[in-house]
This record gives structure tokens, C-alpha cells and sequence, in this order.
């Protein structure tokens, strides 16, 4: 039986998203990274955040604009765009908005706090936390196979950890206990947000652009509450784009177009096979590390990123 899912040069779209993503993740950790310790100034998180989800805003409302005017013959309807987004259910994207907000403000700390291969490997406990909530939240079935995988990617983890906890961490890692715990929290809102995105979006009809947009707008109000809340002070004093660098801006545009890309494999694949397949980035993750940052691979570190 032929498949509906679509397709770009003959390949199926859900695989092609698939590897954009993991090439992003790997080279987001590393950016994210680099962008917190270029500089002895430090920029804001949360502005950062605040852009991140602007710029998604910008990018989805064109692309939900153009898919308007392409099912309007050509032209463009206002009216219809903001009923599309903020008519009918669009109230559902405020509890993922929320979650995904606080969670890319904990990667920013998180980051700061862990070396990005330590960083990198401890996020995938989010693959974890994704499989519990999508057999609580969604029903999903998932077979011994599939279990046994989870418990060897939590294993992993642990033994990643390890090095932390003996005091033999590298000297990136400033406070691998705070960065560890700040990780967990990160993954469990990664995995709410998650499969609450995904049972909205396969139980809809809008486009997963606008659906986006939904997301995006609805982030920017808690993303700015953080602004002015967290670190209003500082901003007053110092301004918006204070400690910004080129690879902020950077870290910024990799992050934005990790929502984008994610949307697409929500949609098209699920957050289940979405989080295997970025664990490859663990690998790229860590021989950048190690040529970046001079990270220094222990044994207990081989192993957990092994598993």
C-alpha cells in the first residue's frame, strides 16, 4: 500500500528531518556551549530564549501565511491567517508554550554548568521521560525490545556521571551535580511538552506551521515574563543584548531551527524514534568536545555513551 507521508527527492521527508535534526543538535550543544564562555560577560538567558522564540514566530507566520494564500487562490486573507491562529483550539499551545519555555531556559544554565559532552549525553534521558509520558499520555505500546533500550540508555547515563562524582570531571564541568539535576528537570518538561505537541498536532487539521506559530506566540509571553522577572534588573542596567556575541546570535538561530525541525518530525514521525535517532548526535557531540574544548574522554564516559 503506498504511503502518504511526504516525500522530498524520493525520500520520505520524516528521515530527511530525522538527520537535519541530529546534525542540529550536535552542532547546538557545541554552539550553546562555546557561546557561554567566549566572552567574560555573560548575555541573559532569557533573552536569548526571547529571540529564539520570536524568530520561530517570524519564520512559521510566512510559512503559514504563504499555505494561506496558496489555499486562497493566490491571495491573502488577514482575517483568515488570525482566525487560523487564534480561533478554534489554539488555546491547547498555551501548556506546551509554557513547558518548552522553561525547558530552553534550563539548557542555556545547563550548558553553562556541564561540558557540552557531558551535556549532550545526560539530554538523553529526555528519550526516556519522552517513552514514559507517550504510554501514559498517548497509550503507546512499546515492546520488550524497546524497553530494554531504555534501561541500557539510563544506565548510560549513570556511568556518564560517574567521572563527576569521583571529582575527576574535566574543569568545564563547574558544577556537574547543579547541571545534572537542571538536566532531569529539563527532560521531563522536554517529555511533557513533547508528546502533548505531538497529540495535538496528529489530532488536528491546522498545519503543523501554524500550529508553530500558536506555539511561538504563546512562548514569548512567559519567555518576556522571564525577561523581566529573572533578569529585568540586569537587562535595566546593562541592556538587552548585554554580553551578546556573534555566537549568541548563532547559538539563537541553532535553536530556533531545532523547533522547526522537531515540528516536522512530530508530525510526521514520532518523539520516540526522534529521540534515538538524536542520541547519534552523542558521538559528534564528543569528538568535538574533545577538539574544541579539550575534553578528555574517561573510560566510564566511553562506556555510558556506548550504551
Amino acid at each position: 500500500m503506498a504511503s502518504d507521508a511526504p516525500e522530498l527527492f524520493g525520500i520520505p521527508l520524516k528521515y530527511i528531518s530525522l538527520v537535519i535534526l541530529t546534525i542540529q543538535n550536535s552542532t547546538l550543544v557545541l554552539v550553546m556551549r562555546y557561546s557561554r564562555i567566549v566572552s567574560t560577560e555573560q548575555y541573559y538567558t532569557s533573552t536569548a530564549v526571547l529571540l529564539s522564540e520570536l524568530t520561530k514566530f517570524v519564520v512559521c507566520l510566512y510559512l503559514s501565511s504563504k499555505e494561506s494564500i496558496q489555499e486562497n487562490g493566490g491571495r491573502l486573507s488577514i482575517a483568515k491567517v488570525y482566525t487560523d491562529i487564534m480561533g478554534g483550539d489554539s488555546w491547547k499551545m498555551l501548556i506546551p508554550a509554557a513547558l518548552y519555555t522553561i525547558q530552553n531556559n534550563l539548557q542555556f544554565v545547563a550548558v553553562s554548568l556541564l561540558d557540552a559532552a557531558t551535556f549532550q549525553v545526560s539530554y538523553q534521558l529526555k528519550i526516556l521521560t519522552t517513552a514514559l509520558c507517550s504510554v501514559v499520555l498517548l497509550g503507546t505500546m512499546l515492546n520488550a525490545k524497546r524497553w530494554v533500550s531504555l534501561v541500557v540508555l539510563t544506565v548510560g547515563i549513570v556511568l556518564v556521571q560517574l567521572p563527576s562524582t569521583n571529582g575527576t570531571a574535566t574543569s568545564e564541568s563547574t558544577s556537574p551535580l547543579t547541571g545534572l539535576m537542571v538536566v532531569f528537570v529539563a527532560c521531563v518538561l522536554s517529555g511533557l511538552a513533547g508528546v502533548y505537541f505531538e497529540k495535538v498536532l496528529k489530532g488536528s487539521r491546522k498545519s503543523i506551521w501554524t500550529r508553530n506559530v500558536q506555539l511561538s506566540l504563546f512562548s514569548m509571553v512567559p519567555a518576556l515574563f522571564g525577561v523581566i522577572v529573572v533578569d529585568g534588573a540586569g537587562v535595566r542596567q546593562n541592556g538587552f543584548l548585554y554580553g551578546y556575541t556573534g555566537w549568541t546570535f548563532f547559538a539563537i538561530a541553532c535553536q530556533a531551527l531545532g523547533g522547526l525541525i522537531v515540528a516536522v518530525v512530530v508530525k510526521y514521525a514520532d518523539n520516540i524514534l526522534k529521540g534515538f535517532a538524536t542520541s547519534i548526535s552523542i558521538i559528534l557531540s564528543c569528538l568535538a568536545s574533545v577538539w574544541f574544548f579539550d575534553f578528555h574522554i574517561t573510560l566510564p564516559f566511553m562506556a555510558g555513551t556506548a550504551m
